[in-house]
């Protein structure tokens, strides 16, 4: 369920439209002050923040560079200031859209359904193309960059590299790599997790001592 944050001072229309949206399907939270707004975007993931202009406490222009400076999360920025100068502060400032009070709960669900729209696209091609360091693995052509030059690979050596691209920082276990990668039932040597992993960092360092894989004594491993 995509997740939508308000933050509204005007509690009548807070309401209104945590109820139209929830009616829509979203899931939603409310907040009435800039700067509580500010502190709940930053410690949760949301798909679309509707964002008021005049706030008590932070304003919505602070509270949007403020964001922007550590997350991308799509706004829309509700006001009834509607002057060029005020849309392009707020577009500047990092909105996404701005849309003039009053206006018609079916004009904010059609722009939002926009940006909903282009960020799946985005994420889709991101899950495309996963990157680490000098790394870059397209899932699509199945194909491997480090820097400029490509690195063949086996299919079960791309299949263990994707997931340790996919799991940055996460130790992964030996049991969740044979599952994931050979399948719960597969027949194997009890060491082909090792043996493949050898075969990946002789592949990956073979022209410098980057070490992007590595062991976690008794667990399994890691890239980082």
């Amino acid at each position: 369920m995509q997740r939508i944050l308000i933050i509204e001072d005007e509690e009548s229309l807070a309401e209104f439209l945590e109820l139209e949206l929830k009616y829509e399907g979203y899931a939603v939270d409310v907040v009435y002050d800039g700067r509580k707004g500010l502190e709940t975007a930053l410690e949760h993931n949301y798909d679309i923040i509707l964002l008021d202009l005049m706030l008590p406490s932070l304003n919505g222009i602070e509270v949007c560079r403020r964001l922007r400076a550590t997350k991308e999360t799509p706004i829309i920025m509700l006001t009834a200031r509607d002057s060029i100068m005020d849309r392009v502060t707020g577009l500047d400032s990092g909105a996404d859209d701005y849309l003039p009070k009053p206006f018609a709960i079916e004009e904010l669900l059609a722009r939002m359904r926009v940006i909903l729209r282009r960020n799946q696209k985005e994420e889709h091609k991101t899950k495309l193309l996963l990157r680490f360091k000098d790394l870059e693995l397209d899932v699509e052509s199945r194909t491997l960059h480090k820097t400029a030059e490509i690195i063949e690979l086996t299919n079960k050596e791309f299949e263990l590299l994707m997931m340790f691209m996919k799991n940055v920082n996460r130790v992964l276990t030996r049991d969740m790599l044979l599952e994931q990668v050979w399948g719960y039932n597969a027949v194997v040597e009890t060491n082909i997790v090792d043996v493949y992993v050898r075969y990946l960092r002789n592949k990956l360092n073979s022209h410098d001592k980057e070490n992007y894989i590595q062991t976690v004594r008794g667990v399994g491993y890691v890239m980082r």
